[in-house]
């Protein structure tokens, strides 16, 4: 049985979950980053390093920092060729989160995702994974409302577009980014950290395994 981690919130008003995608149900954030390290044979970190640096970050960020490390611009076509490097890269490589699928289909409750990724790239990935059908139309990008993380307009948008007021909406976020913007919009927020890399924050859950959101819930 899978318990309830201490310190939990009080999630009894929740009626409705907002999911993160990269890194959150998909095992994304390794892949991206192996993208960019083929594109940028001079861009000296692992993989690892970039997934902490860029965890949740939108495109823009990610790209004017790298040519602020590297003190060139890049090629006016770079995010093209990243993105085609990224779905080449997925074919083969993504996977969703360990027991993601499992426990999506034991929540009782609506749910949809809120991703900083253009709309393609979400159901790419979603399609890939295996877990398009847990979540029908209810797919929000950032790149649709022009609002990223931290900024909380992405699940303020989220949320209304399901019907359902902030402080009865649930956020799972990996990325500081994230979890601010979630708190930002007065919602409830669990952040998924299956290797124990964040420090706790107030009024913020963490869970090491997806299928601790059932306990949770439940509790």
């Amino acid at each position: 049985m899978v318990k309830a981690p201490r310190e939990a919130i009080d999630l009894k008003g929740v009626r409705c979950v907002i999911f993160d995608l990269d890194g959150t149900l998909v095992d994304s954030e390794p892949v991206t980053s192996r993208a960019l390290l083929d594109l940028l044979p001079d861009l000296h970190d692992d993989e690892d390093a970039l997934v902490a640096r860029y965890r949740g970050r939108q495109m823009a960020f990610v790209l004017a920092d790298i040519e602020q490390r590297l003190k060139r611009s890049l090629p006016a076509n770079f995010e093209e060729l990243y993105r085609g490097r990224v779905d080449d890269l997925f074919a083969t490589q993504l996977k969703q989160m360990p027991g993601a699928a499992d426990m999506l289909s034991a929540l009782r409750l609506p749910q949809g995702i809120a991703s900083s990724g253009p709309m393609a790239k979400i159901r790419r990935s979603l399609s890939l994974t295996g877990l398009s059908g847990f979540f029908g139309g209810r797919l929000y990008s950032s790149y649709d409302i022009n609002s990223w993380k931290p900024d909380p307009g992405l699940f303020l948008h989220a949320a209304d577009r399901m019907g359902f007021a902030p402080d009865a909406c649930l956020v799972v976020e990996d990325s500081d980014v994230g979890i601010s913007a979630a708190l930002a919009a007065g919602m409830s927020v669990v952040r998924y950290d299956p290797i124990g890399r964040s420090a706790a924050a107030d009024g913020v859950t963490t869970i090491r395994a997806l299928p601790e959101l059932l306990a949770l819930l439940n509790t």
